[in-house]
């Protein structure tokens, strides 16, 4: 089966899919982006997930091109053209096709909007959630706004490209002042001693996860505490158990940090359990 993209008001076949090459975010990485789990093929978080859109355009004063109710509307189609029982869809916007300047482009310049969506592997995620994961830890080179889900990923690639060559899944970022702030593509967590739940604060130094803030819920129908403050790398070798969370992880246990094994070395019950439990809590809209 094709798959099928959506680019400016068309679905297309995905293979011919293409924007100009005047684009902002092609030229300056100047537009945001969504990516939504599809389970069971439901959306789930989606509410969240377009409210974090709309803060995103606000905040790049980025009109969006279209009212969330047609947002929805794409967004169904292109799982159900695709297919997808699970996987994820993606939505990206950008500030369109304009001369190149660094200034914004005149009034009533169209934004760009496109779409996709691909199928996952539950078999193979939950075989990887059950072996757990392996981090390195990276200086965290990005600019100053990573709460902005912006298209400007590119320390955020080098960060992951890094990880892979040393054998490990993703790369937890540290701070000038020792603290890990979140990963290349996920927020960091981790167990400590007496068993609450410490994740960094949700402030202009890490992307506010749509996943993340959920977990709040699960955690809080398991019994578990949660702290907002910053960790050190320290803290996250000596801790009982450390994961990471997201649209495309859910909850996905880490085992090693460098070369310090974290707790037993394996997926610790806390992450396991709040990973089985996710999906009794995350609202799925059809």
């Amino acid at each position: 089966m094709s798959r099928v993209a959506f680019v400016n008001g068309r679905y297309i076949r995905h293979a011919d899919a293409g924007v100009s090459i005047d684009d902002r975010a092609f030229l300056f990485a100047d537009g945001i982006y969504e990516v939504i789990e599809v389970f069971g093929g439901r959306l789930i978080d989606e509410e969240g997930h377009l409210q974090r859109l709309a803060r995103s355009a606000r905040e790049l004063r980025l009109d969006l091109p279209v009212a969330q109710a047609a947002l929805r509307r794409i967004l169904r189609e292109l799982v159900a053209r695709n297919r997808v029982a699970d996987g994820h869809v993606y939505l990206q916007v950008t500030r369109g096709a304009a001369k190149r300047d660094h200034f914004f482009p005149k009034a009533g310049t169209p934004a760009t909007l496109v779409g996709f969506a691909h199928r996952g592997d539950r078999a193979a995620a939950e075989a990887r959630a059950r072996a757990g994961i392996k981090v390195i830890a990276l200086p965290d080179i990005r600019w100053k706004r990573p709460d902005i889900k912006s298209t400007s990923l590119l320390p955020n690639v080098l960060a992951k490209q890094q990880a892979r060559e040393a054998g490990a899944y993703e790369a937890w970022l540290v701070d000038s002042d020792g603290f890990v702030t979140e990963g290349s593509s996920s927020n960091a967590w981790i167990v400590d001693g007496g068993g609450a739940l410490v994740t960094h604060p949700a402030d202009s130094a890490i992307l506010s996860g749509i996943t993340r803030a959920r977990l709040f819920q699960v955690a809080a129908a398991s019994g578990l505490n949660i702290v907002e403050r910053p960790f050190t790398l320290a803290e996250a070798f000596q801790a009982r158990e450390a994961f990471i969370t997201g649209a495309t992880t859910i909850v996905l246990p880490v085992v090693a940090i460098d070369a310090h094994k974290i707790g037993s070395g394996a997926p610790g019950p806390v992450a396991s359990g709040l990973r089985a439990a996710f999906h009794d809590f995350a609202p799925a809209t059809p």
